[in-house]
């Protein structure tokens, strides 16, 4: 019977995981430009604040769950869940892991269905496959992407309304400057800066220079601030202090261990000296700055440092991907001829796989390139994998005809009264249909019952046809009697048998024939009182035990029990593995004498144990060859 689960090797699941391409990308365009003075490395971090300033509302999302160890059901309330507790703009990376997680187990469950529906006879064609989790996905997945367009469309715009109030308060501190009223400019200057934090975000092209143009007309007023200085010194003296904090912070954070946690930290202080924190007294203004741009740059070069030794890493799992991919383009599959051969074979290329996608990320400049190669190793062992099994399926049809029409024979013989032309049809159909291999599985256990119901009718028939037995089967049985008797008496008697004797004796009682069914115990009976006479024979063991057996058989053939021989077959193929795994084990142990003398007590034991295994095995072997020969 084929085994589905190990059919799932199809290209739909052969897509490689979703890697994390901003953190290859970062790495590969700080390596561009390894050293950056504290200017251009500020300007760097300005533009990443730009970037996030739209995204505002974006709150950090929490711990994500391991949606990979989910079923379909759970990562379908999971998602449902989502949609009904988080807001739209928060919940894209689970979307993201749910959905990678969603599409992999179905792939893998429809390549399963898919495979069972051809492997029961159907056609590529018409094959189909509904699931109500999949249908309730799909709606969930509509959902969030009509919701996220809806709130980016909504965000677009208040991203322009947002920039055109900028723009107002702007020209009102323009205004302000220009026309300045001593009585009320201080107050009015306030309500201007509130009014410029309260705003929103805005676009990021146009984040920096509104911020710009902001932050330069602020320093102006408090150069013209002539008639309030007190006010102005005592802003210049607050905002002073809440810089030196940022500077403290941000040179605690050039020596923090986690580089990247650092970097993100950074990025907040720079926002709030530039948001939050009006500007400083003059002779402050490029010594404060200074230091903060010094902190910054240590951190930028030391998160350079992290994503370098990152595309190293990533160089390196190059090489690791490629031997991965050379270890699947050398599994020889030449001298797969069954099923068993073909599973070891897709285990492996399963071992591989997973070891392939467990490697971790690349350059993403030869990311394409690997996965190319990768698919092309795993197309082409798909593709004899796939013409092996379509070469069975269509065995398994040729079987199954042959078994129908052993059916309809069977079927057309259970109800014939003649016995002994019939047993023998009956038997060989038996034989036919053990020959004949695997059919389609939708079908097997269908005809299996068939099959079994038309022998069993028959084989019941026969056997009370047995039980009766005839007149010179009753005969038999008397002088079968008569002779075990008389072998029993001589053996209470001690009398002594030649080992001719014996054989005529088994001879003679083969000779008189079968008895009925129902007193076939007698042959056992036969066979223990040989095997007694046997055990007083000064012959030798192999011979003695090759006669013992063979009239063991023989009484199984008189009483027609089919099974026990089958049984004994298994029997001895079973015992011969074991003794043939316990001859290699002593010869493998005799390694360790190969520095002991010769006359070693534990030496020859261990020979002598060799040898014994040996004779045992030859004796399994010859009986075996004897009960095959016969044909039952």
């Amino acid at each position: 019977m084929l085994d589905t689960k190990n059919e799932n090797l199809q290209e739909q699941n052969e897509e490689l995981k979703a890697t994390d391409l901003n953190e290859i990308s970062n790495s590969e365009n700080l390596e561009k430009n390894i050293e950056k003075t504290e200017a251009e490395v500020v300007d760097e971090i300005d533009q990443e604040i730009a970037e996030s300033s739209e995204k505002e509302e974006e709150v950090k999302e929490d711990v994500m769950p391991n949606y990979a160890s989910m079923n379909l059901e759970q990562l379908v309330d999971s998602f449902h869940k989502l949609m009904q507790e988080q807001p739209v703009q928060k919940i894209n990376n689970h979307v993201n892991a749910i959905k990678d997680s969603f599409d992999t187990q179905f792939s893998k469950l429809l390549a399963e269905k898919k495979a069972a529906f051809l492997e029961e006879g159907g056609e590529s064609i018409d094959f189909s496959y509904s699931n109500p989790f999949k249908n309730k996905f799909n709606e969930l997945i509509k959902s969030f992407r009509d919701k996220r367009t809806k709130y980016y469309k909504k965000l677009e715009s208040e991203l322009k309304d947002n920039l055109e109030l900028r723009l107002v308060v702007i020209d009102q501190l323009k205004d302000l400057i220009e026309n300045a009223d001593t009585k009320t400019m201080y107050n009015r200057f306030r309500d201007i800066q509130a009014r410029w934090k309260n705003i929103g975000p805005v676009a990021r092209e146009k984040y920096n220079d509104t911020w710009r143009t902001f932050h330069h007309h602020v320093e102006r007023f408090y150069d013209l601030l002539h008639m309030s200085n007190d006010f102005r010194e005592l802003d210049f003296k607050h905002n002073l202090e809440a810089k030196q904090k940022l500077v403290v912070r941000a040179e605690e954070l050039a020596q923090h261990e986690d580089v990247n946690y650092a970097f993100k930290q950074l990025q907040g202080l720079h926002k709030q000296w530039k948001e939050d924190i009006g500007p400083v007294g003059r002779e402050y203004r490029e010594e404060i700055w200074n230091k903060f741009s010094a902190a910054t740059k240590t951190i930028h070069d030391r998160r350079h440092q992290n994503f370098r030794k990152l595309k190293e890493k990533h160089e390196e799992n190059v090489i690791k991907k490629l031997e991965i991919i050379d270890q699947i383009a050398k599994i020889d599959t030449s001298k797969n001829v069954k099923h068993s051969d073909w599973q070891k074979s897709i285990k492996e290329i399963e071992n591989l796989r997973e070891q392939f996608f467990k490697v971790g990320n690349v350059p993403r400049s030869e990311s394409e390139k690997i996965w190319t190669k990768f698919k092309e190793v795993t197309r082409a062992f798909n593709h004899q994998k796939n013409s092996f099994y379509k070469d069975v399926k269509s065995e398994q049809q040729d079987n199954l005809n042959k078994k129908l029409k052993l059916i309809e024979q069977a079927e057309s013989l259970k109800d014939s009264d003649d016995w002994e032309m019939t047993t023998v049809v009956m038997k060989k159909i038996q034989s036919d249909w053990k020959k004949i291999g695997h059919v389609p599985r939708k079908y097997s256990d269908k005809i299996w019952g068939q099959f079994k119901s038309a022998c069993n009718h028959y084989f019941d028939r026969y056997h009370t046809y047995q039980n009766k037995g005839t007149e010179e089967e009753q005969e038999i049985f008397e002088k079968k009697k008569t002779l075990l008797e008389s072998l029993r008496t001589k053996v209470e008697s001690n009398e002594e048998f030649s080992l001719d004797a014996v054989k005529n004796h088994i001879k003679e009682w083969r000779s008189l024939g079968r008895v009925p069914y129902s007193m076939r115990h007698i042959e056992a009976k036969f066979s223990k009182v040989i095997d007694k006479i046997f055990s007083s024979l000064a012959v030798d063991y192999k011979q003695k035990e090759m006669i013992k057996f063979e009239n063991y058989v023989e009484s199984l053939l008189a009483q027609n029990n089919l099974r026990k021989l089958d049984n004994e077959q298994l029997y001895l193929r079973k015992k011969i593995d074991e003794t043939t795994r316990e001859v290699q084990q002593l010869e493998n142990n005799m390694s360790f004498f190969a520095n002991t003398k010769s006359d070693s007590p534990l030496l020859k034991n261990v020979v002598k144990n060799i040898e014994t295994h040996k004779s045992k095995l030859d004796l399994l072997k010859f009986k075996l060859t004897y009960l095959s020969s016969l044909d039952y």
